[in-house]
């Protein structure tokens, strides 16, 4: 009731005492509450009046730092808020509206405003802080702000600009590093050099360009071309690595589908991924992020470019499960088949996946599998599979499964 009654609680009691002082004037024949009763409804009335004839508009410039935030994570809205009125209002309240994938407090006092007949109105600067919730691209706002006329008797509310977009990405957990062995085999740290040609004496050679080190002359081709030659650039092999997020259906609850924050499982997953993504990039590797299916799910992240591993949790705030495909394969054929470290992050695992997983485990150096789901497989991973694999409970400690599964068998065994 509260909300939708236009008086405040100084206009409720003024209607009150004149309805009071109306009939108290007639049936004891006082003039003067009579008067007073007019009096008092005429002041109500003309406030409401000017509440519906002089309509309060303005504009909000809405910015959030950082505008992508990750679940659990906080973000600071600050709001431009100008407003337009004929009359002047008194102080009221303003509240933004949040959507469930957003927590906060966005309410509070709202100042006094003038009247902007002749001037403009003075900007009011509002801030708060929201913190993410669930996984997906929200809508803030519109602002509400409720003021009310210059004698406070009437409310009057109105709304101020327009939604703004906010992105809730996964979350990001730090991930230990890969074992030694691995991180000498690939990475920014080994990076291999492949000459173009056979031999010191066979390699490709280019005519000569200022700034070329004459170190690097060819000699042979120099006196065989009768012009200065070098020997072509070395070209470094970029290391790769490729992540697997298994999106099929029947590895997830029916809710997965429905879209971001329904089912916790996946959203772990999703969780496990990125970090994984973030792990491999720091580490040096180009990583190709791809479905079961084989579909690439984002651009390759170069290695050592860590904002483009976030950019890439960003693209992810809306990724949901799918339909299951024809193969039901947790690794496509292509990620079995790379030479760097595959991670695999899927769902439930089935006895019959068991023996294509078997499979795939040689064909890479590192292969990592992490098993997100309510139910524990049937034995050890580890053991039924190859792979450096564990599984992880619905909202588990995703940075502790990783350091499970990437942990030296020597390592697990003395532990």
């Amino acid at each position: 009731m509260r909300g939708r009654w236009p008086l405040t609680l100084r206009g409720t009691g003024a209607l009150a005492l004149a309805v009071i002082a109306l009939i108290v004037a007639q049936r004891a024949a006082i003039p003067e509450l009579l008067y007073f009763g007019v009096l008092m409804l005429a002041l109500v009335m003309c406030s409401a009046a000017s509440a519906l004839a002089v309509r309060a508009t303005g504009e909000v410039v809405r910015s959030a730092a950082p505008e992508v935030v990750e679940v659990g994570g906080i973000s600071e809205v600050e709001l431009s808020v100008r407003v337009s009125t004929a009359l002047p209002t008194l102080p009221g309240r303003w509240s933004d509206a949040l959507p469930a994938g957003l927590d906060g407090r966005a309410e509070g006092a709202f100042p006094a405003a003038a009247s902007t007949l002749r001037r403009t109105g003075t900007p009011v600067r509002l801030r708060y802080e929201v913190r993410g919730a669930v996984r997906g691209i929200h809508s803030v706002g519109p602002l509400r702000v409720s003021t009310t006329d210059p004698f406070g008797l009437i409310r009057r509310r109105f709304a101020v600009g327009r939604a703004t977009e906010v992105t809730v990405a996964p979350t990001i957990v730090e991930l230990a590093p890969l074992p030694s062995s691995t991180g000498e085999a690939g990475g920014t740290r080994q990076s291999s050099a492949l000459h173009l040609g056979q031999g010191a004496d066979n390699l490709v050679a280019r005519p000569y360009a200022p700034g070329d080190s004459m170190r690097r002359i060819h000699w042979r081709a120099t006196a065989h071309r009768d012009t200065l030659m070098v020997r072509q650039e070395e070209q470094e092999s970029s290391p790769a690595a490729t992540v697997v997020l298994d999106r099929a259906l029947a590895r997830w609850s029916p809710a997965a589908a429905e879209g971001p924050g329904r089912d916790r499982a996946f959203e772990t997953a999703v969780s496990a991924c990125v970090s994984a993504v973030a792990r491999l990039v720091h580490e040096g590797y180009t990583v190709d992020v791809i479905d079961s299916d084989g579909a690439l799910l984002a651009d390759p992240v170069d290695g050592g470019e860590d904002a483009e591993a976030r950019g890439l949790a960003a693209s992810f705030a809306t990724l949901h499960a799918r339909a299951d495909g024809p193969s039901r394969r947790i690794v496509p054929a292509a990620a079995s088949a790379m030479l760097g470290p595959v991670v695999v992050v899927t769902g439930r695992v089935e006895p019959d996946d068991l023996l294509s997983l078997r499979a795939a485990a040689p064909r890479s150096p590192l292969a990592i599998l992490l098993a997100v789901s309510d139910v524990g497989p049937a034995g050890d991973l580890r053991t039924t599979t190859g792979w450096h694999a564990t599984s992880l409970t619905p909202g588990g400690d995703v940075a502790r499964a990783w350091e499970e599964a990437t942990r030296p068998e020597d390592a697990r065994v003395g532990a």
